[in-house]
């Protein structure tokens, strides 16, 4: 429909050139510049841009309908979202009420799903207790060492009939994926701001069930794309030119598409090198506002309606972004940031494509082409002579630089904005998508850098510490287990051994379902402790998710708590050692902390390489 009435407005000669459509961000004047443009609001007010529509008439019939049609699509999307929630909601009183009949054996490997799961959190009570206290240190750790065999015996007993009953699906992975698929067709339909959302929800995975991570997963690769009148139409509001001025060769096929926008490969003219121009969706921006409005709306509407269902804090956090995602200029200097930062942190084998301004607008973001395949394909990885545990490593050390040192942080690393390649035998990353980044203030990166530094040292006060000043405070075991995707008792084992090493893999299956079972045992405590957390804290923990997923894929080759462990020691060593108002003795007591924590660090990554060979 969209792209119909841009075709009938260009045959008609009316194709706006004058004013550009809107005031959300619009660029004016010339095209030719070498820093970020200005927008409407910074170079022509709002009276001059209605003066200058009331005196081209045909402006402001395009003008009037810019407004009305998105209007009638964001109304439409809104009726789609309720008829949703609606039927979701029905789904699942239904599956209360009447239960299908299900074959004999899934009927078994269901009944003892449950029954397991009861056996792991009995096991897990037991375990986790401050049991034995009569017996001598000998005999208690011989004990607790038996409990927690117990326990991840039990672990792999439920992950196995898990495996046994995915195939024979019982009545509530059925209904889950029934109402997962409907979020999904949803997300398909309204696009934009709704896939933004659903792909979150398919990165929380000890959070929702495996069927939703599983449906959900389809957004990162399968999204709708903008017709090819409707990119001409997004690139000649903006920049004033039509594609043949600006490029060459400019592919009208898009090489991908993502919730917010898609990518065009072209050609520069002077220089014939190979670009990737980032164009939004067309209506997207005026539309985000209201789809915003009506997720929050229908998020709030749920919380008082269902108990238990307590995920506001998703849409307080996403609302406030969202905009700074759909300002391409924003995203462009966040991307120059980004570079300059990982040079200044370590010059680390990271590249972030070269922005072209003079090419770029609010909703056109041009930059160079830089080759590149997807971090978590593994078989591309060992054809390219590389190893998952240098790439795990890599990806890594290139966010725990921008999370503890910069401060600068990129929060949506999921693997189609993270690339790898081979550069002399080595993997290098090319981070792309640079719209969704989270200033850390000083001082909440500091703590947050205690923190991370006690984790990877197992310093159990230095933990509930570090929390603490989080304000978090008798939940900090599940706090840290969050983080980490690591069960809290391994981390009182390692404090005990006065080790780094973790003791299992976290890509292990059974280790997954004891965290699993956590999470589900203690999600009402996980949702309190997420409407508690400072602001700040809430897209690290989105970026955390990304991170974990990333690792899972690659196996979980390497120990990446230590890797991001030792940037928070070197950000709390320089909070030190640069502080005017700390005394030479205590400077020299953090350097000589420094030491010890880098000891423990080459000395663990040492031990690691020779199990390894």
């Amino acid at each position: 429909m969209l792209a119909a009435r841009a075709s009938t407005l260009r045959s008609a000669g009316r194709f706006v050139s004058v004013v550009g459509i809107g005031s959300y961000g619009v660029m004016q004047g010339s095209h030719h510049m070498s820093s970020p443009p200005k927008t409407l609001a910074e170079g022509t007010t709002r009276q001059q841009h209605i003066s200058d529509l009331g005196r081209h008439p045909t402006c402001l019939v395009v003008h009037t309908i810019d407004i009305i049609f998105p209007t009638l699509e964001a109304t439409v999307r809104v009726i789609r979202l309720l008829k949703t929630a609606a039927l979701i909601a029905v789904d699942y009183k239904t599956a209360d009420w009447f239960s299908t009949t299900l074959d004999d054996d899934a009927s078994y490997w269901e009944k003892e799903v449950t029954r397991r799961l009861q056996v792991l959190d009995e096991a897990q009570n037991i375990y986790t207790k401050d049991s034995h206290s009569e017996l001598d240190k000998h005999l208690r750790l011989e004990a607790k060492a038996h409990e927690k065999k117990a326990m991840q015996d039990a672990a792999k007993d439920l992950t196995f009939a898990q495996e046994q009953l995915s195939l024979h699906p019982s009545n509530s992975s059925r209904i889950h994926r029934k109402a997962a698929n409907r979020l999904l067709k949803l997300c398909h339909e309204n696009k934009g701001v709704y896939i933004k959302v659903g792909q979150h929800l398919a990165q929380l995975d000890y959070l929702v069930p495996d069927e939703y991570t599983q449906v959900l997963s389809a957004l990162f690769d399968n999204n709708p794309r903008t017709s090819y009148d409707q990119v001409r139409l997004v690139v000649r509001q903006d920049l004033n030119q039509d594609i043949d001025e600006l490029w060459d060769n400019f592919d009208p096929e898009p090489i991908a598409s993502a919730s917010l926008a898609q990518v065009h490969v072209a050609y520069d003219k002077a220089t014939g090198k190979k670009l990737a121009v980032k164009i939004q969706h067309y209506g997207l921006r005026e539309t985000s506002a209201g789809d915003l409005f009506a997720l929050v709306n229908v998020v709030r509407q749920a919380e008082r309606l269902f108990d238990g269902f307590t995920w506001g804090w998703l849409a307080d956090e996403i609302a406030p972004h969202l905009p700074k995602e759909l300002d391409f200029i924003n995203e462009g200097r966040n991307a120059e940031r980004a570079a300059g930062n990982l040079k200044q942190t370590g010059n680390l084998a990271c590249v972030v494509p070269k922005i072209l301004w003079e090419q770029s607008s609010s909703r056109v973001l041009t930059m160079e082409f830089e080759e590149g395949f997807n971090v978590t394909d593994v078989d591309a990885i060992r054809k390219a002579g590389l190893r998952e545990r240098d790439v795990a490593r890599l990806v890594s050390a290139v966010f725990g630089s921008q999370v503890f040192l910069s401060g600068a942080v990129h929060c949506d690393p999921h693997p189609a904005n993270v690339l790898l390649r081979a550069n002399k035998g080595k993997p290098e990353i090319v981070l792309l998508d640079h719209g969704l980044y989270r200033e850390l203030d000083p001082d909440f990166r500091l703590r947050y850098a205690n923190l991370w530094q006690s984790l990877m040292l197992a310093d159990l006060d230095g933990i509930k510490a570090a929390c603490r000043s989080l304000n978090v405070e008798s939940s900090y075991p599940l706090f840290a287990a969050m983080l980490t995707a690591r069960p809290f008792d391994e981390m009182i084992e390692r404090s005990k051994r006065k080790s780094l090493r973790q003791a299992a893999q976290a890509g292990d299956r059974a280790d997954q379902a004891v965290i699993r079972n956590y999470a589900q045992r203690y999600m009402a405590d996980i949702f309190e402790l997420l409407g508690t957390l400072p602001r700040q804290m809430l897209l690290l923990l989105k970026m955390n998710d990304c991170l974990r997923h990333i690792d899972y894929k690659l196996g979980s080759p390497t120990n990446t708590l230590v890797v991001s462990g030792a940037y928070a020691a070197r950000a709390v060593y320089e909070s030190k050692i640069y502080n005017t108002n700390v005394s030479w003795a205590d400077k020299w007591m953090a350097w000589w902390d420094y030491v010890r924590v880098l000891f423990r660090v080459r000395l663990h990554d040492t031990t690691a390489w020779l199990l390894q060979i």
